[in-house]
Protein backbone atom coordinates (compact mmCIF):
# COMPACT_ATOMS: atom_id res chain seq x y z
CA UNK A 1 0.00 0.00 0.00
CA UNK A 2 2.92 2.49 1.11
CA UNK A 3 4.63 1.58 -2.71
CA UNK A 4 1.09 2.66 -4.04
CA UNK A 5 1.21 5.53 -2.37
CA UNK A 6 4.21 6.94 -3.11
CA UNK A 7 3.82 6.29 -6.84
CA UNK A 8 0.59 8.39 -6.67
CA UNK A 9 2.53 11.37 -4.68
CA UNK A 10 5.44 11.12 -7.04
CA UNK A 11 2.71 11.33 -10.10
CA UNK A 12 1.01 14.39 -8.70
CA UNK A 13 5.18 16.00 -7.68
CA UNK A 14 5.83 15.32 -11.77
CA UNK A 15 2.76 16.94 -12.64
CA UNK A 16 3.73 20.35 -10.15
CA UNK A 17 7.44 20.12 -11.32
CA UNK A 18 6.38 20.04 -15.47
CA UNK A 19 3.60 21.00 -17.17
CA UNK A 20 1.33 17.94 -18.59
CA UNK A 21 2.15 16.83 -21.51
CA UNK A 22 5.78 17.10 -21.11
CA UNK A 23 7.09 14.23 -23.37
CA UNK A 24 10.50 13.83 -22.04
CA UNK A 25 9.33 13.36 -18.45
CA UNK A 26 6.86 11.01 -19.56
CA UNK A 27 9.10 8.65 -21.41
CA UNK A 28 11.16 9.00 -17.78
CA UNK A 29 8.40 7.69 -16.22
CA UNK A 30 7.64 4.90 -18.75
CA UNK A 31 11.16 3.38 -18.42
CA UNK A 32 11.89 3.85 -14.80
CA UNK A 33 8.22 4.78 -12.81
CA UNK A 34 6.91 7.62 -11.65
CA UNK A 35 8.88 7.32 -8.09
CA UNK A 36 12.75 6.74 -9.49
CA UNK A 37 11.82 9.69 -12.34
CA UNK A 38 11.17 11.91 -9.90
CA UNK A 39 14.30 11.36 -7.76
CA UNK A 40 16.43 11.89 -10.97
CA UNK A 41 15.01 15.39 -11.75
CA UNK A 42 15.34 16.36 -8.44
CA UNK A 43 18.66 15.74 -8.33
CA UNK A 44 19.62 17.46 -11.73
CA UNK A 45 19.72 14.79 -14.05
CA UNK A 46 16.90 15.63 -16.36
CA UNK A 47 17.67 14.47 -19.71
CA UNK A 48 17.53 18.37 -21.47
CA UNK A 49 18.50 21.63 -20.68
CA UNK A 50 14.61 23.13 -20.53
CA UNK A 51 13.60 20.27 -18.17
CA UNK A 52 16.76 20.77 -16.10
CA UNK A 53 15.85 24.78 -16.07
CA UNK A 54 12.01 24.02 -15.40
CA UNK A 55 12.76 21.65 -12.73
CA UNK A 56 15.50 24.22 -10.78
CA UNK A 57 12.49 26.75 -11.48
CA UNK A 58 9.85 25.11 -9.82
CA UNK A 59 12.11 23.56 -6.78
CA UNK A 60 12.53 27.21 -5.58
CA UNK A 61 9.56 27.92 -4.98
CA UNK A 62 8.69 24.51 -2.91
CA UNK A 63 9.42 21.25 -2.35
CA UNK A 64 8.01 18.85 -4.40
CA UNK A 65 6.95 16.08 -1.94
CA UNK A 66 5.65 18.42 0.34
CA UNK A 67 3.39 20.24 -2.34
CA UNK A 68 2.38 16.64 -3.94
CA UNK A 69 1.20 15.68 0.07
CA UNK A 70 -1.12 18.82 0.49
CA UNK A 71 -2.65 18.92 -3.09
CA UNK A 72 -3.66 15.24 -2.02
CA UNK A 73 -4.91 16.44 1.06
CA UNK A 74 -7.04 19.29 -0.38
CA UNK A 75 -8.19 17.10 -3.22
CA UNK A 76 -9.79 14.82 0.00
CA UNK A 77 -11.24 17.86 1.14
CA UNK A 78 -13.22 18.91 -1.75
CA UNK A 79 -14.45 15.86 -2.19
CA UNK A 80 -12.57 14.69 -5.31
CA UNK A 81 -10.18 12.11 -6.44
CA UNK A 82 -6.82 11.53 -7.59
CA UNK A 83 -6.83 8.91 -10.66
CA UNK A 84 -3.42 7.87 -12.08
CA UNK A 85 -2.97 4.78 -14.68
CA UNK A 86 -2.89 2.01 -12.31
CA UNK A 87 -6.53 2.51 -11.34
CA UNK A 88 -9.63 0.33 -13.26
CA UNK A 89 -11.11 3.81 -13.99
CA UNK A 90 -8.27 5.47 -15.68
CA UNK A 91 -9.78 6.07 -19.66
CA UNK A 92 -7.23 3.73 -21.75
CA UNK A 93 -7.46 5.63 -24.81
CA UNK A 94 -5.69 8.67 -23.59
CA UNK A 95 -2.89 6.48 -24.27
CA UNK A 96 -3.06 6.97 -28.08
CA UNK A 97 -1.16 10.50 -27.26
CA UNK A 98 1.95 9.04 -27.61
CA UNK A 99 1.76 8.68 -31.74
CA UNK A 100 0.56 12.33 -31.88
CA UNK A 101 2.52 14.38 -33.84
CA UNK A 102 1.15 17.86 -35.77
CA UNK A 103 2.22 18.95 -38.76
CA UNK A 104 4.72 22.05 -38.62
CA UNK A 105 4.92 21.62 -34.38
CA UNK A 106 7.16 24.70 -33.33
CA UNK A 107 5.26 25.98 -29.78
CA UNK A 108 5.73 23.85 -27.05
CA UNK A 109 2.01 23.33 -26.90
CA UNK A 110 1.91 21.55 -30.04
CA UNK A 111 4.67 19.70 -29.55
CA UNK A 112 4.56 18.50 -25.77
CA UNK A 113 1.56 16.30 -26.11
CA UNK A 114 2.26 13.30 -24.11
CA UNK A 115 -0.36 11.15 -22.16
CA UNK A 116 -1.28 12.72 -18.88
CA UNK A 117 0.31 11.47 -15.52
CA UNK A 118 -2.74 11.75 -13.83
CA UNK A 119 -6.20 13.23 -13.48
CA UNK A 120 -7.85 15.22 -10.59
CA UNK A 121 -11.94 14.29 -10.93
CA UNK A 122 -15.15 15.76 -9.11
CA UNK A 123 -18.54 13.45 -10.02
CA UNK A 124 -19.40 10.06 -8.98
CA UNK A 125 -18.97 8.38 -12.61
CA UNK A 126 -15.90 5.68 -13.35
CA UNK A 127 -14.00 7.98 -15.40
CA UNK A 128 -13.64 5.29 -17.97
CA UNK A 129 -16.64 4.75 -17.98
CA UNK A 130 -17.66 8.02 -18.71
CA UNK A 131 -15.56 8.63 -21.70
CA UNK A 132 -16.22 5.14 -22.96
CA UNK A 133 -18.76 6.24 -25.81
CA UNK A 134 -18.02 9.99 -25.80
CA UNK A 135 -18.02 12.67 -28.68
CA UNK A 136 -16.74 16.05 -28.03
CA UNK A 137 -18.43 19.31 -29.01
CA UNK A 138 -16.11 22.14 -29.16
CA UNK A 139 -16.04 25.65 -30.46
CA UNK A 140 -16.22 29.50 -30.57
CA UNK A 141 -16.45 30.87 -27.09
CA UNK A 142 -18.35 34.20 -28.89
CA UNK A 143 -20.74 31.83 -30.16
CA UNK A 144 -23.62 33.09 -32.50
CA UNK A 145 -27.08 32.78 -31.95
CA UNK A 146 -27.11 29.72 -34.69
CA UNK A 147 -23.75 27.93 -33.05
CA UNK A 148 -25.63 28.20 -29.95
CA UNK A 149 -28.85 26.29 -31.47
CA UNK A 150 -26.16 23.95 -33.29
CA UNK A 151 -24.30 23.12 -30.38
CA UNK A 152 -27.27 22.53 -27.70
CA UNK A 153 -29.10 20.26 -29.81
CA UNK A 154 -26.43 18.33 -30.53
CA UNK A 155 -26.08 18.09 -27.12
CA UNK A 156 -29.12 16.55 -26.20
CA UNK A 157 -29.15 14.45 -28.97
CA UNK A 158 -26.11 12.53 -28.20
CA UNK A 159 -26.84 12.40 -24.11
CA UNK A 160 -30.70 11.44 -25.53
CA UNK A 161 -29.14 8.64 -27.39
CA UNK A 162 -27.11 7.38 -24.81
CA UNK A 163 -23.53 9.50 -25.63
CA UNK A 164 -21.47 11.34 -23.50
CA UNK A 165 -21.31 14.72 -24.24
CA UNK A 166 -17.54 15.97 -23.58
CA UNK A 167 -16.52 19.81 -23.44
CA UNK A 168 -14.08 22.09 -21.67
CA UNK A 169 -16.45 24.30 -19.69
CA UNK A 170 -16.11 27.40 -21.52
CA UNK A 171 -18.54 30.29 -22.60
CA UNK A 172 -20.44 29.80 -26.39
CA UNK A 173 -20.14 26.69 -27.27
CA UNK A 174 -18.70 24.64 -25.01
CA UNK A 175 -21.68 25.58 -22.24
CA UNK A 176 -24.29 25.53 -24.85
CA UNK A 177 -23.61 21.17 -25.78
CA UNK A 178 -22.64 21.34 -21.81
CA UNK A 179 -26.40 22.43 -21.04
CA UNK A 180 -28.12 20.07 -23.98
CA UNK A 181 -26.88 17.14 -22.18
CA UNK A 182 -28.25 18.15 -19.42
CA UNK A 183 -31.01 18.94 -20.26
CA UNK A 184 -31.53 15.91 -22.13
CA UNK A 185 -30.70 14.10 -18.20
CA UNK A 186 -27.83 12.64 -19.85
CA UNK A 187 -24.03 12.41 -18.88
CA UNK A 188 -21.62 15.55 -19.68
CA UNK A 189 -17.81 15.58 -19.06
CA UNK A 190 -15.90 19.44 -18.46
CA UNK A 191 -12.35 18.95 -19.05
CA UNK A 192 -10.86 21.99 -17.42
CA UNK A 193 -7.57 24.47 -17.58
CA UNK A 194 -7.55 25.16 -13.52
CA UNK A 195 -8.07 23.04 -10.76
CA UNK A 196 -11.39 21.38 -10.16
CA UNK A 197 -12.27 23.38 -7.77
CA UNK A 198 -11.80 26.88 -9.78
CA UNK A 199 -14.45 27.48 -11.45
CA UNK A 200 -13.75 29.37 -15.05
CA UNK A 201 -14.60 31.27 -16.46
CA UNK A 202 -16.81 32.45 -13.19
CA UNK A 203 -19.83 32.82 -14.94
CA UNK A 204 -20.26 29.36 -15.68
CA UNK A 205 -19.96 28.43 -11.81
CA UNK A 206 -23.67 27.17 -11.53
CA UNK A 207 -22.71 25.07 -14.66
CA UNK A 208 -20.04 23.24 -13.13
CA UNK A 209 -21.84 22.88 -10.30
CA UNK A 210 -24.47 21.05 -11.85
CA UNK A 211 -22.22 18.98 -14.09
CA UNK A 212 -20.21 17.85 -10.87
CA UNK A 213 -23.29 16.25 -9.89
CA UNK A 214 -24.57 14.35 -12.81
CA UNK A 215 -21.27 14.13 -14.04
CA UNK A 216 -17.68 14.73 -14.18
CA UNK A 217 -14.98 17.73 -13.71
CA UNK A 218 -11.84 16.67 -14.90
CA UNK A 219 -8.34 18.25 -14.89
CA UNK A 220 -4.60 17.37 -15.38
CA UNK A 221 -3.70 19.87 -12.66
CA UNK A 222 -3.56 20.36 -8.71
CA UNK A 223 -6.62 21.58 -7.27
CA UNK A 224 -5.99 25.29 -6.79
CA UNK A 225 -4.11 25.70 -10.31
CA UNK A 226 -4.31 28.94 -12.24
CA UNK A 227 -6.32 28.86 -15.86
CA UNK A 228 -3.04 30.12 -17.60
CA UNK A 229 -3.28 30.44 -21.06
CA UNK A 230 -1.09 27.62 -22.51
CA UNK A 231 -3.22 25.66 -20.46
CA UNK A 232 -6.43 25.34 -23.15
CA UNK A 233 -4.21 24.13 -25.74
CA UNK A 234 -2.64 21.34 -23.15
CA UNK A 235 -5.98 20.24 -22.22
CA UNK A 236 -7.57 20.59 -25.61
CA UNK A 237 -5.36 17.14 -26.54
CA UNK A 238 -7.18 15.09 -23.29
CA UNK A 239 -10.17 16.25 -25.02
CA UNK A 240 -9.51 14.77 -28.30
CA UNK A 241 -8.11 11.46 -27.17
CA UNK A 242 -10.58 10.64 -24.80
CA UNK A 243 -13.32 10.94 -27.31
CA UNK A 244 -14.35 8.69 -30.31
CA UNK A 245 -14.45 11.71 -32.10
CA UNK A 246 -14.49 15.47 -31.97
CA UNK A 247 -17.31 17.97 -33.45
CA UNK A 248 -16.02 21.48 -34.62
CA UNK A 249 -18.93 24.01 -33.94
CA UNK A 250 -18.39 27.59 -34.97
CA UNK A 251 -14.43 28.51 -34.88
CA UNK A 252 -12.66 32.03 -35.55
CA UNK A 253 -10.16 32.28 -38.01
CA UNK A 254 -8.03 32.07 -35.12
CA UNK A 255 -9.17 29.54 -32.64
CA UNK A 256 -7.86 26.78 -30.00
CA UNK A 257 -11.02 24.57 -31.19
CA UNK A 258 -9.86 24.11 -34.54
CA UNK A 259 -6.20 22.77 -32.89
CA UNK A 260 -8.50 20.22 -30.50
CA UNK A 261 -10.08 18.97 -34.23
CA UNK A 262 -6.67 18.69 -35.59
CA UNK A 263 -5.51 16.77 -32.66
CA UNK A 264 -8.34 14.42 -32.53
CA UNK A 265 -7.51 14.03 -36.47
CA UNK A 266 -3.66 13.53 -34.77
CA UNK A 267 -4.60 10.57 -33.59
CA UNK A 268 -7.16 9.04 -35.50
CA UNK A 269 -10.50 10.06 -34.37
CA UNK A 270 -13.40 11.25 -36.31
CA UNK A 271 -12.81 15.02 -36.74
CA UNK A 272 -16.31 16.42 -37.84
CA UNK A 273 -17.47 20.68 -38.91
CA UNK A 274 -20.92 21.88 -38.64
CA UNK A 275 -20.93 24.38 -41.50
CA UNK A 276 -22.03 28.01 -40.83
CA UNK A 277 -22.94 31.16 -42.70
CA UNK A 278 -19.69 31.94 -44.82
CA UNK A 279 -20.89 35.59 -43.72
CA UNK A 280 -20.22 34.85 -40.45
CA UNK A 281 -16.10 35.66 -38.71
CA UNK A 282 -17.48 32.52 -36.32
CA UNK A 283 -17.22 30.16 -39.56
CA UNK A 284 -13.96 31.04 -41.04
CA UNK A 285 -11.96 28.58 -38.42
CA UNK A 286 -14.30 26.19 -39.32
CA UNK A 287 -14.55 25.89 -43.21
CA UNK A 288 -10.83 26.42 -43.49
CA UNK A 289 -10.59 23.45 -41.62
CA UNK A 290 -12.94 21.63 -44.30
CA UNK A 291 -11.32 22.98 -46.76
CA UNK A 292 -7.30 21.99 -45.33
CA UNK A 293 -7.73 18.87 -43.44
CA UNK A 294 -8.91 15.63 -46.08
CA UNK A 295 -9.81 14.00 -43.19
CA UNK A 296 -12.71 16.54 -41.59
CA UNK A 297 -16.07 15.78 -42.00
CA UNK A 298 -18.87 17.85 -42.83
CA UNK A 299 -21.91 17.10 -40.32
CA UNK A 300 -25.09 18.65 -39.92
CA UNK A 301 -26.91 16.96 -36.64
CA UNK A 302 -26.47 14.24 -34.50
CA UNK A 303 -27.26 11.37 -37.68
CA UNK A 304 -24.50 12.14 -38.89
CA UNK A 305 -22.57 12.29 -35.92
CA UNK A 306 -23.54 8.71 -35.18
CA UNK A 307 -22.80 7.89 -38.63
CA UNK A 308 -19.50 9.32 -37.74
CA UNK A 309 -18.54 7.52 -34.57
CA UNK A 310 -21.29 4.53 -33.93
CA UNK A 311 -20.02 1.45 -34.67
CA UNK A 312 -20.35 0.09 -38.62
CA UNK A 313 -23.53 -0.45 -40.05
CA UNK A 314 -25.68 0.07 -36.72
CA UNK A 315 -25.58 4.11 -36.80
CA UNK A 316 -26.19 4.92 -40.76
CA UNK A 317 -27.90 8.49 -40.87
CA UNK A 318 -30.57 8.09 -43.38
CA UNK A 319 -30.00 10.01 -46.84
CA UNK A 320 -31.42 13.78 -46.87
CA UNK A 321 -34.45 13.23 -48.66
CA UNK A 322 -37.72 16.01 -49.18
CA UNK A 323 -41.02 14.70 -48.00
CA UNK A 324 -42.31 12.43 -50.33
CA UNK A 325 -45.11 12.90 -52.79
CA UNK A 326 -47.65 10.52 -54.40
CA UNK A 327 -45.39 11.89 -57.56
CA UNK A 328 -42.38 10.49 -57.11
CA UNK A 329 -43.16 6.92 -57.49
CA UNK A 330 -45.18 7.65 -61.32
CA UNK A 331 -42.90 5.82 -64.33
CA UNK A 332 -41.67 7.50 -66.93
CA UNK A 333 -44.68 7.04 -69.00
CA UNK A 334 -46.69 8.62 -66.60
CA UNK A 335 -44.91 11.32 -65.57
CA UNK A 336 -44.95 12.22 -69.42
CA UNK A 337 -48.99 12.01 -69.88
CA UNK A 338 -48.95 14.21 -66.38
CA UNK A 339 -46.71 16.71 -67.59
CA UNK A 340 -48.89 16.48 -71.47
CA UNK A 341 -52.24 18.15 -69.16
CA UNK A 342 -52.95 21.53 -68.67
CA UNK A 343 -54.23 22.53 -66.08
CA UNK A 344 -57.02 25.42 -66.98
CA UNK A 345 -58.63 23.96 -69.94
CA UNK A 346 -59.24 20.02 -70.64
CA UNK A 347 -57.92 18.23 -73.13
CA UNK A 348 -59.43 14.74 -75.44
CA UNK A 349 -57.58 11.58 -74.69
CA UNK A 350 -55.80 11.82 -78.31
CA UNK A 351 -54.30 15.02 -77.49
CA UNK A 352 -52.95 13.68 -74.54
CA UNK A 353 -51.53 10.79 -76.23
CA UNK A 354 -49.97 13.07 -78.89
CA UNK A 355 -48.59 15.91 -76.44
CA UNK A 356 -47.12 12.54 -74.07
CA UNK A 357 -45.65 10.63 -77.05
CA UNK A 358 -48.02 7.29 -75.89
CA UNK A 359 -50.21 5.30 -77.61
CA UNK A 360 -53.79 5.94 -76.79
CA UNK A 361 -54.05 2.72 -74.42
CA UNK A 362 -51.06 3.89 -72.88
CA UNK A 363 -52.36 7.15 -72.06
CA UNK A 364 -55.96 5.53 -70.63
CA UNK A 365 -54.09 2.98 -68.33
CA UNK A 366 -52.05 5.79 -67.13
CA UNK A 367 -54.82 8.64 -66.62
CA UNK A 368 -56.86 5.92 -65.10
CA UNK A 369 -53.72 5.67 -62.26
CA UNK A 370 -52.93 9.62 -61.98
CA UNK A 371 -57.12 10.24 -61.70
CA UNK A 372 -56.68 7.56 -58.05
CA UNK A 373 -53.89 9.30 -56.74
CA UNK A 374 -56.23 12.52 -57.61
CA UNK A 375 -53.72 14.23 -59.54
CA UNK A 376 -56.09 14.26 -62.76
CA UNK A 377 -59.60 15.34 -62.70
CA UNK A 378 -61.75 13.78 -66.21
CA UNK A 379 -64.73 15.75 -67.36
CA UNK A 380 -66.77 15.67 -69.81
CA UNK A 381 -64.33 17.38 -72.40
CA UNK A 382 -61.51 15.18 -71.44
CA UNK A 383 -58.72 15.62 -68.89
CA UNK A 384 -56.81 18.09 -66.89
CA UNK A 385 -54.93 18.37 -63.84
CA UNK A 386 -56.01 18.73 -60.38
CA UNK A 387 -56.67 22.59 -59.33
CA UNK A 388 -54.16 23.99 -57.10
CA UNK A 389 -56.99 24.70 -54.22
CA UNK A 390 -57.56 21.24 -54.31
CA UNK A 391 -56.87 19.22 -50.97
CA UNK A 392 -54.72 16.25 -53.00
CA UNK A 393 -53.14 18.51 -55.65
CA UNK A 394 -51.71 21.00 -52.06
CA UNK A 395 -50.45 18.16 -50.30
CA UNK A 396 -48.78 16.56 -53.69
CA UNK A 397 -47.38 20.18 -54.45
CA UNK A 398 -47.82 19.56 -58.29
CA UNK A 399 -46.91 22.56 -60.65
CA UNK A 400 -48.39 23.54 -63.85
CA UNK A 401 -46.45 22.01 -66.94
CA UNK A 402 -46.13 23.66 -69.81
Amino acid sequence: MSAMVDRRLARVALTWLTEPGTRSVHRLVDQLGPIAALDLLLDGGAPDRTLRSTVEARSAGGDARAVAEQALARTERLGARLITPEDDEWPARVADLHRLTLRDAARRVDVETAPPLCFWVRGAWPLGTAFERSVAVVGARAATPYGTHVATELGYGLADRGWTVVSGGAFGIDSAAHRGALTAGGLTVAVLACGVDRPYPMGNAALFDRIAETGLLVSEWLPGADPLRPRFLIRNRVIAAATLGTVLVEAAARSGATQTLNRAIGVCRPGMVVPGPVTSAMSVGAHEVLREQPKARLVTGVAHVLEEVGRIGDDLAPPARAPERPRDQLDDEATQVLEALPRRKPIGLESVAARAGVDLRTAMRKLSMLEELALVIRRDDGYALAPPDDSAGRATGTSTPA
